[in-house]
């Protein structure tokens, strides 16, 4: 298990840097009918966070916690990807969670008592206080086949309820869709996206570790 924390004082930059920009990411290969979370007060919500990239700003759809701040959120692929960030906004002041546990290609974790128990691959601090999208660089070599990504946030500010807008990936596809659809088309990381990674990791590089 490895950590990665990104301090508050980096969080207007980083958020700057990704505001407005159209990035490839990988909502087409979700298999969005399956997602679905543990301790949701509406559990249809961990549809709802799962969104395109031009609806990332809408706050009227989000997810909160159930009876503690916890919570698990289940996201399936069709095809295997290969996963370089993942993308979040995150609910402000008390409802912020401040830690999120990435468990790759784990489909029995079912209950938080099995989260407990196995071991993350990514354990990540959340920056706090941000008004737009996130982007957490991962280390593509421990994310580089994946099936299946389950999301444990806590630990919110007010310790009640943790909340989440939105919920993206970055990446590429490791092998033909199930389906054929030869319309859809996720690019790979071009040189345009190259500089925005490249700024974002040099941004929070001197205070992150990502996964091994």
């Amino acid at each position: 298990m490895a950590s990665e924390s990104h301090a508050a004082d980096n969080s207007d930059s980083v958020a700057s840097s990704l505001a407005g920009t159209d990035i490839a990411n990988l909502f087409g290969i979700i298999d969005r009918d399956k997602v679905h979370g543990l301790n949701l007060s509406v559990p249809e919500d961990a549809k709802a966070i799962i969104k395109p990239w031009n609806e990332r700003d809408d706050n009227s759809k989000f997810a909160d916690s159930g009876v503690d701040d916890q919570m698990i959120i289940h996201v399936p692929f069709t095809q295997n990807v290969r996963i370089k960030s993942i993308i979040l906004k995150l609910g402000r002041g008390e409802v912020t969670p401040r830690h999120l546990r990435i468990y790759a290609n784990h489909p029995t974790i079912v209950d938080f008592a099995n989260a407990e128990t196995t071991n993350p691959q990514l354990d990540i601090s959340l920056l706090e206080g941000e008004t737009s999208v996130v982007e957490y660089p991962l280390r593509v070599a421990a994310f580089a086949s994946i099936t299946s990504l389950s999301l444990f946030f806590s630990e919110s500010v007010g310790e009640e309820t943790s909340r989440i807008y939105y919920i993206g990936f970055k990446g590429d596809m490791t092998s033909p869709r199930k389906e054929g659809n030869s319309k859809l088309e996720v690019p790979a990381q071009t040189g345009v996206d190259a500089p925005l990674v490249d700024k974002v990791t040099e941004k929070t590089g001197g205070q992150q570790t990502t996964a091994r």
